[in-house]
């Protein structure tokens, strides 16, 4: 069974001498993680042998490019994007490329999006959350959207730390700042963050704009399938003012992967809520164990057929792989 894995990460050079020296602060980047980021070669294609991954569609590590000035976005977007490009090259069946974006200049970041596309091979765009404290819902960014729609390819939103007057208001409390920065980030506030940000894009019309523009987003829905039928209970259309219910969107237009999540209840919840042909593979690595990842699949209580859409036919179907 051929398997997709579609948030595996990486850094660039040029991303560690710059932004990417603040990860080695966060205990989940050991020395260890950041040389498995650092390889996109012979290291890693080992490891997916090892694992039984078959492909991985590489982006750029959280927290990407998008909180640096305009000109500093640019410039590294696309000397990571350059060097994604070249690792895609050498192993054109095993490793494929979402693009970073300079999300700060939303038709530059639109212009890279489509030479990534037309000229490298690349499969969509991985954007981090929030814009130093603007989201996808603001019109700003929507060339950005625009220009996925038109090159029929997805984005895949990653989540990104609250921004910190949130972080302070809701996440440090009476614990100590340990708890504060796991509660803030990968323990919770990552997770509704980005089910936030997916809810800010519905309501803001994109979609009826943009119809056929498709995000995905992982942790098996960060937090949304749980709350379909409330958000359509509260927010009917007569409120919201939208063609279509919210859950048509989260069904229609967003696709949901692993990522880390390897938990049964959260998987059926998903798979209820959104069926198997809007789930998707994938491992979180190197902060997630492949092998864990893969045998999750290969266990997981559905048909043969649901299990090759999830593993491979979903990704295929979406992204023409």
């Amino acid at each position: 069974m051929r398997t997709i894995a579609l948030e595996e990460h990486y850094a660039s050079p040029a991303f560690l001498a710059g932004l990417g020296q603040s990860l080695g602060t966060y205990s989940q980047y050991t020395p260890k993680v950041i040389g498995q980021l650092r390889d996109v070669g012979r290291a890693r294609l080992a490891e997916m042998d090892d694992a039984g991954v078959d492909v991985q569609v590489l982006s750029l590590v959280w927290p990407g490019v998008e909180g640096l000035k305009a000109a500093a976005a640019v410039k590294l977007a696309r000397k990571t994007n350059d060097f994604l490009a070249e690792a895609v090259r050498r192993h054109p069946d095993r490793l494929a490329g979402f693009a970073a974006l300079p999300t700060p200049v939303p038709e530059v970041a639109a212009d890279e999006l489509e030479r990534t596309v037309r000229e490298c091979g690349f499969k969509g765009a991985a954007i981090n959350g929030h814009t130093q404290g603007r989201y996808l819902d603001d019109e700003f960014f929507w060339p950005i959207l625009a220009r996925a729609e038109k090159l029929g390819v997805p984005i895949y939103l990653h989540p990104t730390l609250p921004p910190e007057p949130v972080l302070r208001t809701y996440y440090a409390g009476n614990h100590p700042s340990e708890v504060t920065a796991h509660l803030a980030s990968a323990g919770w506030g990552w997770h509704v963050e980005t089910g936030l940000h997916v809810l800010r894009i519905v309501l803001s019309g994109a979609f009826d704009r943009f119809p056929k523009l498709q995000l995905i987003i992982g942790h098996l829905g960060e937090t949304l399938p749980f709350m379909f039928s409330r958000l359509d209970t509260i927010l009917p259309t007569k409120e919201t003012e939208l063609k279509r219910p919210i859950s048509s969107y989260l069904r229609q237009n967003v696709n949901y992967t692993f990522s880390g999540f390897n938990f049964l209840p959260t998987f059926l919840d998903t798979l209820l809520e959104v069926g198997a042909r809007r789930i998707m593979f994938s491992t979180d690595y190197p902060l997630g164990p492949m092998k864990v990842a893969r045998a999750f699949l290969d266990n997981l209580p559905v048909s043969p057929d649901e299990r090759e859409r999830i593993a491979h036919g979903n990704a295929e179907r979406l992204m023409r792989m």
